[in-house]
């Protein structure tokens, strides 16, 4: 009775096993070689896009969308993926911020007075809300903007509301303790 019992107990945790090992391997064969080298946060967004890849791909199968949507928005979710790997690899962080990715034509969407295209600067903040990462050509040019979160846009509003001295230097002094808070590594 006691040998029975024992193979049974035997069998289970081999068929565990051979579950937990088959799952491991259809997770692993599903993120992209070079995804590995990311965090979760980054390797959830990359999913994140390839979903909406999929569904993009499936909307335009089903011709629901014309080609030139999908041509523009496989683009744009190109254009996403390279800025989020980039950002990932060049901060060695598992942060990325809100991203978005915006054509020459589609600056109102983002803002109520949208900068001209050709004078932006990457790393400088437009519209008290977004941040200029840079741009990606994916056959379409997209420029990418990183949202602020609600703290930086606080702060960057607190920042525009110092005066500043002939040194350039702000007057008001180092901000109290009761606003600050950590700091995380800021993307370019």
């Amino acid at each position: 009775m006691n040998s029975s019992r024992h193979k049974v107990i035997s069998l289970v945790l081999a068929c565990v096993g051979i579950v937990f090992i088959a799952s491991a391997s259809h997770a692993q064969a599903r993120t992209p070689d070079g995804e590995q080298q990311f965090g979760p946060v980054v390797r959830a967004y990359l999913g994140y896009l390839r979903n909406e890849q999929e569904v993009v791909d499936d909307r335009v199968s089903r011709r629901e969308i014309s080609r030139t949507y999908y041509r523009r928005n496989s683009n744009r979710i190109r254009a996403l993926r390279e800025m989020a790997i980039k950002i990932a690899r060049e901060s060695h962080n598992d942060y990325l911020p809100e991203l978005e990715a915006v054509a020459g034509d589609e600056f109102g969407t983002l803002f109520e007075k949208p900068p001209a295209a050709a004078n932006l600067t990457v790393g400088k903040v437009y519209g008290g809300t977004f941040r200029f990462l840079g741009s990606v050509r994916s056959v379409d040019l997209f420029y990418v903007f990183a949202r602020l979160d609600p703290y930086e846009q606080a702060e960057y509003k607190d920042k525009a509301a110092t005066p500043v001295d002939s040194t350039g230097e702000g007057t008001a002094g180092p901000a109290s303790d009761s606003h600050s808070r950590p700091r995380r590594v800021r993307n370019p």
